[in-house]
């Protein structure tokens, strides 16, 4: 049984991701694949494995939980089970709170993959970094973050950890998994198409585009209602009568990011330096094939 992380990252369309797999978790049963979502992973599943352990001891309890967990889907003939959450490398708040990316990503997969017997396959979907950043902010300021201070935004825009380094950082902790990297931008509302990369399985339900579209970014108006509900300054986030998205970068920052990012993906298609593989599908309206880039 092939077991496959699904490591997100958070606002990369892993909940939509999610959803597709719950509505069709029966039709995927035959075809050999079952899913371990956050419902289940974070019901005590995962405790003290992602987690630092505080003890030896803890550890081993926690790896034989998971062991006895993986023996009853292996039991149940599944050639292919998909782990998906992405509070598995980390938090979104916490890469808020540190002003970089996934930075215990090594340590947290480390444990992992070695209590789910170290022959895995990780899976993490990547996205442009003024993006990803402006929607960490903007998920999180309803949920009682402030709204990050200007200088605060420039650390973020001149930070110098990219997807480059994250994927690095899994590499060295999980050297036995194979690393499978996917776009934001290609997969987005394409759930299965991201499955049929993860498992090789081709005759999947058809996600119909738009379809799974989950836990969107807040627009303007959202957040200068949450902004104003707490008595908080709601400067640049004015209502309009057609809600945008919005950004805290302006455009030479969203342009550094950017920048990064595209460094980022060129990097994967020279090969990663033999660490990870990078798949990436054309957008669904072009209508052409799916291609595969290896290393």
């Amino acid at each position: 049984m092939d077991i496959i992380l699904h490591a997100g990252a958070h606002r990369t369309a892993t909940t939509s991701f999610q959803a597709y797999l719950r509505t069709h978790g029966a039709a995927l049963k035959p075809r050999g694949i079952g899913f371990w979502g956050p419902r289940r992973t974070r019901n005590g599943l995962l405790f003290d494995v992602v987690e630092r352990p505080e003890t030896p001891e803890a550890a081993r309890r926690a790896a034989g939980r998971l062991g006895v967990n993986l023996e009853k889907s292996r039991g149940l003939g599944l050639r292919h089970l998909v782990i998906t959450d992405e509070n598995m490398i980390g938090t979104a708040r916490n890469c808020l709170r540190q002003q970089a990316l996934y930075p215990a990503i090594g340590e947290r997969m480390a444990r992992l993959s070695s209590a789910a017997g170290g022959a895995v396959r990780i899976t993490l979907q990547i996205r442009s970094l003024d993006h990803w950043w402006a929607s960490v902010v903007a998920y999180l300021v309803p949920r009682g973050q402030s709204r990050p201070a200007p200088e605060a935004i420039a650390a973020l825009a001149q930070g110098t950890r990219s997807w480059r380094a994250v994927i690095t950082d899994l590499a060295c902790a999980c050297p036995d998994a194979q690393i499978q990297v996917t776009p934001f931008e290609c997969f987005a509302d394409r759930p299965d198409l991201l499955l049929q990369v993860m498992t090789g399985v081709t005759d999947l339900p058809l996600a119909e585009t738009g379809r799974f579209l989950e836990n969107r970014r807040p627009d303007t108006t959202a957040l200068h209602a949450a902004l104003e509900a707490r008595g908080e300054d709601t400067g640049g986030l004015q209502e309009a009568p057609v809600p945008t998205r919005w950004s805290p970068f302006d455009d030479v920052q969203s342009a550094r990011l950017r920048h990064a990012y595209e460094q980022d993906l060129a990097w994967l298609r020279a090969g990663a330096d033999g660490l990870a593989t990078l798949t990436e599908t054309p957008q669904p309206s072009t209508g052409t094939e799916t291609r595969t880039r290896l290393p």
